[in-house]
């Protein structure tokens, strides 16, 4: 503001002075300009006052701009069009129409529109209705989650849900023992409540070992429709042929595509976090004690997100009681009941 009132001041004094007097200013300036140029060739940022005159100026002598040299021309002329856009947007600013809705209206509208991706907005305008929320359908329409381009549906997760009581997996976990040898731990899970229904440990996986453990895991009934594996080559054709006679179908992963077993990485994850990477392993007998020890926590103890913050044998809430701590895992995990 006070550049603004410095150059209507020197305006006034320039109303009082001789024409040569101002031409002979106007060519010490432009030399000034020129030597600045010279000495300082890098491109110049004007503030917005700057700004502001420059265009102030161009608005009243158009004819300054064959006097411009360090803001071009063209530079000139876009900072005019962007302020004239900025003032007739401003101008033209929303003075009526509908009043917006509450945040809290649109976040429920975006939850009932995620949570249900079959529900146009008809359905998510007549659930509204009955919550209490006058609304438009129109409304509804407009802050709804946008579908995917491949034509939305169920998620992943839905699906799985539907499905995963007829879903098992399988997987090895690698355990060095204090000797540096390997053990290989087979882990068949049931996706129903993530229970591990079978362990077996040897030092050579072969696909005759595997298949006979397919078969003590599922002697006679409960048998899943579904097996997802890995590329793991013990799972070889012998293995795919075995499932094939207990009527099970196979659905191995992508080469180098962990996550689509995700539910065995989590387990095998959370094998090593909370057992194996706490104890040596002198050998065979050993880790199977202790992998007994670790199932039989795991599925009548632990707790998971999933499952509601309970067990895969589901555990019952106890109200009354003193609380007594069971180990489990020599102490490494406890239990707590009521008694």
């Amino acid at each position: 503001m006070f550049r603004v009132i410095s150059i209507i001041i020197q305006w006034v004094r320039l109303q009082f002075r001789s024409r040569q007097s101002i031409e002979a200013e106007n060519l010490v300036l432009r030399q000034e300009l020129v030597t600045l140029r010279l000495r300082c060739p890098k491109r110049v940022h004007a503030g917005f006052w700057n700004w502001f005159i420059f265009i102030a100026l161009y608005r009243l002598f158009p004819s300054v701009l064959d006097s411009l040299h360090i803001v071009r021309p063209a530079t000139l002329l876009r900072w005019h069009r962007q302020g004239f856009r900025a003032y007739w947007l401003w101008k033209s600013g929303r003075k009526g129409g509908r009043p917006k809705i509450d945040v809290e209206l649109r976040d429920l509208i975006k939850r009932i529109s995620k949570e249900n991706p079959l529900w146009g907005a008809p359905r998510i305008h007549g659930e509204l209705l009955l919550l209490g929320y006058e609304v438009s359908q129109t409304t509804v329409a407009t802050y709804m989650m946008k579908r995917q381009s491949n034509g939305g549906g169920q998620t992943w997760k839905t699906f799985l849900e539907n499905h995963r009581d007829g879903i098992a997996s399988m997987d090895f976990v690698i355990v060095p023992t204090i000797q540096f040898k390997l053990l290989y731990c087979l882990i068949i899970i049931n996706h129903a409540r993530r229970k591990i229904v079978h362990i077996a440990l040897t030092t050579i996986s072969t696909a005759a070992w595997v298949a006979q453990q397919l078969i003590e895991a599922f002697p006679w009934i409960g048998a899943p429709k579904y097996m997802v594996r890995d590329n793991n080559p013990a799972f070889n054709s012998f293995v795919r042929k075995k499932m094939r006679h207990i009527g099970i179908r196979d659905r191995p992963t992508a080469p180098h595509s962990p996550w689509q077993n995700g539910l065995s990485e989590r387990i095998n994850g959370s094998i090593r976090r909370e057992c194996l990477d706490h104890i040596l392993i002198f050998g065979e007998s050993h880790l199977r004690r202790v992998m007994s020890a670790y199932v039989e926590y795991y599925n009548s103890v632990r707790t998971h997100l999933s499952l509601e913050k309970n067990s895969p044998n589901e555990r019952q809430v106890q109200y009354v009681g003193a609380i007594k701590s069971i180990k489990h895992l020599g102490g490494l995990h406890h239990e707590y009941i009521r008694f």
